[in-house]
């Protein structure tokens, strides 16, 4: 009889560790779906961060251009009042001139006002970052003699490059 006590001691056990067993299955699966649930959330919130950054990018890129539009309408006003006064031929050819010079300054402080600058580039030593050189003229070797077409940077960053001659080392006639 002590035999079976003992297989029935150990049937005993044995069932005890099942149980335990499948009790720890339990637990790690029911971690396993709150896991998957705080992924799910995750992704979503991810998603829909992703949704209103680019939102937000467009709305200030949006808003940036609207920006700058509206420095540039009053000058486009006073080219189509410059337009109009010559059409109406009512002026003096240097009062005309005169008036286009000022549109023309009133454009450059608009084009300032919102960061861009003029690349300097008449009599500097050629920099293939700021300039493009379109061919070579007489004058100081390396060195900016003639610009063609003006470049500008904005904030730091060259938009358009300044299109331009460099000597080649002979002497200028």
């Amino acid at each position: 009889m002590t035999e079976a006590t003992n297989s029935t001691d150990e049937l005993r056990e044995d069932l005890d560790d099942v149980a335990e067993a499948t009790d720890d299955i339990e637990v790690v699966r029911a971690q396993l779906e709150e896991a998957q649930s705080l992924y799910a959330r995750a992704r979503a919130d991810y998603a829909n961060l992703e949704r209103r950054s680019q939102e937000q990018r467009l709305e200030v890129g949006r808003a940036a251009l609207t920006e700058a539009v509206r420095g540039f309408l009053p000058v486009f006003d006073d080219l189509q009042r410059a337009v109009e006064a010559a059409e109406a031929d009512t002026g003096s050819p240097s009062a005309m001139l005169e008036g286009v010079r000022l549109v023309a300054q009133k454009f450059k402080t608009t084009l300032q006002q919102h960061g861009v600058e003029e690349v300097s580039a008449m009599g500097e030593a050629f920099d293939p970052t700021k300039h493009e050189a379109v061919g070579a003229a007489p004058g100081p070797e390396g060195i900016v003699v003639h610009v063609l077409q003006r470049g500008y940077t904005l904030r730091d960053r060259v938009i358009r490059p300044a299109m331009v001659m460099v000597g080649n080392g002979a002497d200028a006639p």
